[in-house]
């Protein structure tokens, strides 16, 4: 079975306290878009993991679609060996949930490869055990994601014919330089309240982690500033970065691949 893991973008992200666990606690709208990886399992002789396109960094015992496998197996444990192929066209690491993409979708394949019967809550419950934002990509529809961005809630959000370009700097964020220089806070605005009026974006829909990043990476921060200057009307770097995007009206007079960077320009659809 062949399916097409997307990216997400952040449309604002709230770090409003640390927990006790270590975690993070958060408010952001996650948004699907139209950049994908290819992920194909078949069921096998044994169970086998290959990828092409780009590399992937870390052991496989680290891989989220090898670690869906094994949480169902744990319940299923009649589950066959399966072949895996995943060619990889969305940035590692860089803060667009490729990799919770892949993991998710993976189970969602082989819910329906097996015949396992699971419904979207079950599929969540099981994909929120892989990573903080694997269970958005089970319904793969706007969410306003709280808790640790496992707590999920439907908005209607909608940027059908909203041309959208990515550009990675090829800057890895790790996920503890990230927050270590973050100040959690309680925000003074409701984040769904600043989504309901476009007007607000600009200057109020923040990515709290843009700060300190922008403080250590200026050349990420450039790049935002250059979105604006090519006509979006909202421009911010998604996650912990490093990937920044701008939202148009229309085509942006953008040839990608020109820049040296890592760069995607798409039309959202519905």
């Amino acid at each position: 079975m062949l399916v097409f893991p997307n990216a997400k973008i952040n449309l604002g992200l709230q770090i409003t306290e640390k927990r006790k666990d270590g975690f993070h606690n958060l408010v952001t709208c996650m948004y699907p878009v139209p950049l994908m990886d290819a992920l194909e399992i078949i069921q096998a002789k044994k169970t086998v993991f290959t990828s092409s396109g780009m590399p992937i960094p870390g052991s496989e015992k680290d891989n989220l679609i090898l670690k869906a496998y094994q949480l169902l197996k744990k319940d299923f444990n009649d589950l066959p060996p399966i072949a895996i192929h995943l060619h990889k066209a969305i940035p590692v690491g860089a803060g667009l949930g490729g990799g919770s993409a892949n993991g998710a979708f993976a189970l969602k394949v082989m819910n329906k490869l097996f015949d396992l019967y699971l419904e979207d809550w079950f599929l969540e419950d099981y994909a929120a055990k892989l990573g903080s934002d694997c269970s958005f990509f089970i319904e793969n529809t706007p969410k306003i994601a709280t808790g640790r961005g496992e707590i999920l809630e439907t908005i209607d959000l909608k940027l059908k014919g909203t041309w959208l370009l990515l550009i990675n700097p090829n800057i890895h964020i790790g996920t503890k330089e990230a927050y270590a220089r973050i100040k959690p806070k309680r925000p003074e605005v409701d984040l769904k309240a600043i989504l309901s009026d476009r007007d607000r974006w600009k200057e109020e829909l923040v990515n709290d982690f843009e700060a300190s990043v922008f403080d250590k990476h200026p050349e990420i921060k450039a790049i935002k500033e250059s979105l604006y200057d090519q006509g979006a009307y909202y421009a911010a770097m998604s996650g912990s970065g490093s990937t920044v995007f701008g939202l148009f009206d229309k085509e942006p007079d953008v040839e990608v691949g020109t820049t040296g960077y890592f760069a995607f320009k798409g039309e959202i659809p519905e």
